[in-house]
């Protein structure tokens, strides 16, 4: 067992917080070894890798500094690089991905583009796109050479096929509804005084409750909004997967859990979070719901099954992922903090 709390031998990025991204190696042999690739951070939440082997944590607060004990502002993202510990000592915030309470974010590998979620309400968050600028090129290391103020950040802006705008995603009640997508400018994307969600008035953006996990696969990226109740306009839900095409500018509804009756039981799911796409084909869905967590798999029809279930706790699932050779599926229990290395046999999902 790698131990519970392993050493940092750099110094801390943000003094007094406990947040930051650890590393786990599993090697063939089964032996494992575990060090913090960044500390000092607040709330880190769903991230995402890159194509170059690292990895992209976000904070999930709005906090500046002075608040809530902060001695430095937080909402950023940051990259961990696994392969080089010296990189990690002095990370240094991509702020031209914007600063809000951060979900996941992938990266398109053929446009450059980053996609990122907002999991915040009052008003609910937004999806974002961050264009680069002109001549840049991603790779290992080059986001930290990225100005504060580089590229374009926006926000999403959905319309129906009546040609009518959508002000929440929650108005979808059907697996395969398509909307256009427009990108609309952030004004202020480091939200000095004004957080980025609220920059917007009715009319310019679409918004979601919970938009937490994605996944770049398929030439798109699968996204997750965890559930809709009385804070959205549309329908009430327990979860939706969608995925976004670039080429087409299109957002279709994949998966829809209709509101969960019974979430202490087996049966229905809840709570969609951490999201994977598995090499045997449709989703693999880390689940925080009410009551029973589970991790379960959607097809590419949008039917759900049962994977495995916490029966140590009420706990959610966290951080969904294939091995590169897809032999194993990692996941986490978030509280107590336990990683689980889960072995099929897998096999092929058939399409319906």
């Amino acid at each position: 067992m790698a131990p519970p709390r392993p050493a940092h031998r750099g110094p801390r990025l943000r003094p007094g917080r406990a947040g930051g991204c650890t590393v786990v190696e599993v090697h063939r042999d089964g032996t494992v070894a575990e060090w913090v690739g960044l500390a000092g951070t607040s709330t880190n939440c769903a991230g995402g890798r890159t194509a170059w082997g690292t990895w992209l944590t976000g904070e999930e607060t709005e906090d500046l500094a002075g608040k809530n004990g902060m001695t430095k502002d937080h909402g950023y993202v940051f990259e961990v690089d696994p392969r080089d510990r010296r990189a990690n000592l002095a990370p240094k915030p991509v702020k031209a991905f914007g600063r809000y309470a951060h979900e996941a974010v992938v990266l398109d590998p053929k446009r450059g583009h980053a996609y990122l979620t907002e999991d915040a309400s009052g008003p609910n968050g937004l999806l974002f796109r961050w264009v680069p600028p002109q001549g840049f090129e991603h790779g290992r290391g080059q986001l930290r050479t990225l100005a504060d103020d580089a590229g374009v950040l926006q926000a999403f802006r959905c319309i129906d096929s009546s040609g009518s705008f959508v002000d929440d995603l929650s108005r979808a009640t059907r697996i395969g509804t398509v909307y256009g997508v427009d990108w609309v400018d952030v004004p202020d994307r480091d939200a000095r005084t004004t957080s980025v969600r609220k920059q917007f008035t009715d009319g310019q953006v679409t918004r979601a409750r919970k938009l937490e996990g994605m996944w770049w696969a398929d030439g798109g990226a699968y996204v997750v909004s965890s559930y809709a109740r009385e804070e959205s306009p549309g329908a009430a839900h327990d979860g939706q997967v969608w995925f976004y095409d670039p080429k087409h500018r299109t957002l279709t509804l994949k998966v829809l859990l209709g509101v969960n009756a019974a979430p202490e039981e087996d049966g229905a799911f809840d709570g969609p979070d951490n999201i994977t796409v598995s090499p045997y084909g449709g989703l693999v869905i880390a689940e925080d719901g009410e009551g029973v967590n589970h991790l379960f798999g959607a097809t590419d029809s949008g039917r759900t099954y049962p994977i495995a279930r916490n029966d140590l706790n009420d706990s959610e699932f966290t951080g969904v992922v294939f091995s590169p050779d897809g032999d194993t599926l990692f996941a986490n229990i978030q509280d107590p903090g336990i990683m689980l290395a889960i072995t099929g046999p897998w096999r092929r999902q058939p399409r319906r």
